[in-house]
């Protein structure tokens, strides 16, 4: 099957309703993806059943079609992908990259929670599935955003977990698997990300699978200076009068240019695929507060 240039992404998980954050993402990977011509996927990450919401991703879905995001392919849902996720760990189990691990939490806290070797003697009747990140082991990439990046994956993060003891299968083996299913090219998300980069990378190379772009937003932050979903300043956005909330995206993405004067949100999406410039992005963003702000002051002037 012949698959376009360019396909990105937006991968929330069903944990409460979108907020400011989650728009900036979502309206960032959105713009990108449009103004390169590819596909805008939408991807439902509902890997862990105690911290979803009921009905959060239906609402979530519903919010986003208000702002005029839709997914230009049926939603995937990694809560209906477990033999997909098996069948990648059983790869990794047969090649010897990963292992059975006994150890818990407390027998990792001397070292930071790094595992570098399992503790002797350790056994528990439901061991984690955990990826062998060999010594020396060092990650870097180019992101659009951030620029150049690179981790010691081995001393930094050390063996990392596929399948929790819990049963849930890892985020880093699903978003790997799926993003690969999914033909993603390019993958656009919040910095807080940044981090697991890496060790996407590498377990890519151990399945054998290409591994996208990267381009990490700057977080949103509340005038504390705290991630915005941790903040009491993460009230849900509001589906019923988007282009406000639109316009604080806008210039929290860095653009110099004014969000286009149009009533019609399908008119002022169009002029802003028009208009994006993504080299403007900043690395650091305005707080959500003062985005909001601004953009408010605009809509007053």
């Amino acid at each position: 099957m012949h698959l376009p240039s360019y396909r990105g992404r937006f991968a929330p998980s069903p944990t409460g309703p979108l907020h400011f954050g989650s728009l900036l993402a979502a309206f960032g990977s959105w713009l990108i993806a449009r103004q390169a011509g590819g596909k805008w996927l939408v991807r439902i990450e509902d890997l862990d059943p105690p911290r979803e919401v009921r009905g959060a991703s239906g609402e979530q879905l519903r919010t986003l079609e208000r702002f005029g995001l839709v997914s230009d392919e049926p939603v995937l849902r990694q809560g209906e992908r477990d033999a997909h996720y098996r069948q990648a760990l059983d790869r990794l189990l047969a090649s010897g990259d990963a292992f059975e691990c006994h150890c818990s939490r407390s027998d990792l806290a001397g070292s930071g929670g790094v595992h570098r070797a399992c503790v002797a003697g350790a056994r528990r009747a439901d061991p984690a599935i955990r990826l062998r990140v060999p010594d020396g082991t060092r990650i870097g990439f180019d992101d659009r955003v951030q620029g150049a990046v690179t981790q010691d994956v081995a001393r930094d993060v050390g063996d990392f977990v596929l399948r929790r003891a819990d049963g849930p299968w890892a985020y880093q083996l699903a978003v790997v698997v799926d993003d690969a299913a999914q033909g993603i090219t390019e993958v656009v998300r919040g910095a807080d990300l940044l981090d697991s980069t890496p060790r996407q990378i590498f377990l890519q190379r151990r399945l054998g699978l290409p591994t996208p772009r990267h381009a990490h937003l700057p977080l949103v932050l509340d005038a504390d200076g705290r991630k915005l979903s941790k903040s009491l300043a993460a009230m849900p956005v509001d589906g019923n009068d988007p282009l406000p909330a639109l316009r604080a995206a806008w210039l929290a993405l860095g653009q110099q240019q004014a969000w286009p004067a149009c009533d019609s949100l399908p008119m002022a999406l169009d002029a802003a695929v028009r208009a994006f410039e993504s080299d403007r992005i900043p690395r650091t963003p305005p707080t959500a507060l003062a985005a909001l702000h601004n953009a408010a002051a605009i809509d007053a002037a």
